[in-house]
């Protein structure tokens, strides 16, 4: 149909997810206005679990999401006008550096999370049921202040992402190799910050 990309084995793949995701990216408001509101508040209440998780780390002094946040900010801190910003702070950071520390703190208490790759009309073999978790939210939030970009592009990267990690998960089950699931959500986040960035 119309609604799907099949990305055949003998293709470069990396190419097909890169124009799936500039193609996905276009026209946000409009994009945004044709998909089910409930799509759209499920995005937004995985984005509010991340930033609560993140922020929660934080203000109870977590180590690692504290030490990511302080070298962003002492070591790392720019001019940038638009640049992209860490939990808490105004200050513009190099971008991989807010990166790390905001996904460090989200991903701290291991409570944020989503289930991708079930999907019952597809039978067994599609029903691994890969469980993954929002941690990459803030690449999106980091591109989309680089770009200077408003809500609707920004929420339909978050879509994006997770769309591309769930039907991952659902052609190719991780777990069933023994290997992390966190690979579909790296492999994700690549192809949507490089389509924000207009890579």
């Amino acid at each position: 149909s119309q609604d799907t990309m099949m990305l055949a084995r003998d293709t470069n793949q990396v190419q097909g997810l890169a124009k799936y995701a500039l193609d996905f990216l276009s026209s946000p408001s409009e994009k945004l206005s044709t998909i089910d509101p409930a799509v759209i508040e499920r995005v937004e209440m995985f984005h509010t679990d991340s930033v609560l998780c993140g922020l929660s780390a934080l203000a109870l002094n977590c180590n690692a999401p504290t030490v990511l946040r302080k070298e962003a900010l002492e070591t790392y801190a720019t001019n940038q006008p638009n640049g992209a910003t860490v939990f808490g702070s105004t200050q513009s950071v190099h971008p991989e550096k807010a990166v790390v520390a905001n996904s460090c703190a989200v991903r701290e208490w291991d409570s944020n999370g989503t289930v991708f790759g079930f999907n019952s009309r597809l039978g067994p073999k599609f029903q691994a049921g890969e469980f993954g978790h929002n941690d990459y939210y803030p690449s999106v939030v980091a591109a989309s202040q680089l770009k200077q970009e408003n809500g609707a592009k920004t929420i339909l990267a978050m879509l994006l992402n997770d769309e591309i990690r769930g039907r991952l998960c659902e052609v190719f089950s991780l777990k069933s190799y023994k290997i992390d699931h966190v690979v579909h959500g790296a492999i994700a986040t690549a192809v949507t910050y490089g389509a924000m960035l207009g890579a």
